[in-house]
């Protein structure tokens, strides 16, 4: 099995004087779940990958709410062949990443977390890697280089006065916290209506405000009939067809029909969903689409503009963050790293889903 050595946290210099940076045949950008899976796709065929990540081990699932239960069923979050077992018919937060951490302690993956990938080019017939972490900048070279980013670190922004705030967050974390207060909840998709479901439960004043005229179709069969039962019954105000023009330290300030209105806030949740980082995109030089920010590449082994570099997972879907989930992006790796008939098996497991992503 070929080994790649571990990355030391400062340049090294050789006989002569030269800087000499750690190289690596395989690094992976994203310890989330499909860049897991790529990097157990990478170890079974001999490399032994390097993963690296700007936050946590599956940071996504951490920046989720304390309790949270996933839509789709366990099976279909699994990765490298390693059962998740759960309490219930599926699985919390907390188990999700009970388990990947165990999957990743199985495989023996080699993680560097709370590590960022700055900027990459190509040096002759390596990837040059402009690193970051706590202890300053930090380069490596790689033969082959992974992008499974995700899109959670990069929420889309209202743009209005006072988003910035401290009492204003784009993460819904516990409806605990907002017991006895004013609650303002921006978005009308699952994450929105649920976040106000649950807040609403948990003893917050909660407004939705949504800017359609009604809550877009994809939002959960279950989710809906109660959260419009519960506006029926005034338990949560709702202002649909609003948009929202500033935020201060008391109130969100809207306009619907003409009209300005102001809410009590005491604490703001603005779930207006998130994007790929196409600013990373551009400094590793891979081209994208500007319309869709999808990142151009080949279908069958996802490499995308810049030979030996490769896209995993939801970046792939550029804007469309809801065609990747887990369920469908952890076949990557096979595609990524696997022979012909690797792809066609891991398309053949795309294709057997029954259920849409997600659920």
């Amino acid at each position: 099995m070929a080994r790649g050595r571990p990355v030391g946290h400062q340049a090294r210099l050789d006989s002569s004087g030269v800087s000499a940076v750690p190289h690596e045949s395989a690094v992976i950008v994203g310890a989330g779940p499909i860049g897991l899976a790529c990097a157990i796709s990478a170890r079974r065929r001999g490399f032994d990958p390097l993963v690296i990540d700007a936050g946590a081990i599956a940071n996504s699932i951490v920046r989720y709410p304390v309790g949270m239960v996933f839509f789709t069923t366990p099976e279909r979050l699994e990765i490298g062949g390693h059962p998740l077992v759960c309490s219930g018919p599926k699985a919390t937060r907390e188990e999700a990443l009970k388990y990947y951490r165990g999957v990743a302690r199985a495989e023996a993956l080699r993680v560097r977390t709370y590590t960022r990938l700055v900027a990459a080019q190509r040096s002759g017939n390596r990837l040059a890697l402009e690193l970051t972490s706590r202890l300053g900048p930090d380069g490596l070279t790689c033969d082959r280089l992974v992008l499974a980013t995700g899109y959670f670190d990069h929420p889309n922004l209202l743009g209005v006065p006072g988003e910035e705030l401290p009492h204003v967050s784009h993460y819904f974390d516990e409806a605990h916290r907002s017991f006895g207060l004013d609650v303002v909840v921006i978005g009308g998709k699952n994450s929105a209506v649920e976040a106000a479901l649950q807040l609403f439960r948990a003893g917050g004043r909660v407004t939705l405000i949504y800017r359609g005229s009604e809550l877009p179709r994809s939002v959960k069969y279950w989710l809906k009939p109660d959260f419009e039962n519960r506006v029926k019954a005034g338990e949560i105000a709702a202002r649909l067809g609003a948009t929202v023009e500033r935020i201060t330290a008391t109130e969100v300030v809207i306009r619907s029909d003409g009209r300005s209105e102001s809410i009590a806030a005491d604490r703001v949740y603005a779930l207006t969903g998130f994007h790929a980082d196409t600013e990373l995109f551009r400094r590793v030089g891979i081209a994208f689409d500007s319309e869709t920010a999808r990142p151009l590449s080949d279908p069958e082994t996802l490499e995308a503009s810049v030979p030996g570099v490769h896209v995993a997972g939801s970046v792939t879907g550029g804007n469309k963050i809801s065609e990747i989930f887990i369920e469908n992006g952890r076949y990557d790796g096979e595609k990524i790293f696997g022979d012909e008939s690797s792809r066609r098996t891991a398309q053949q497991g795309y294709a057997a889903i029954q259920r849409p992503p997600g659920e």
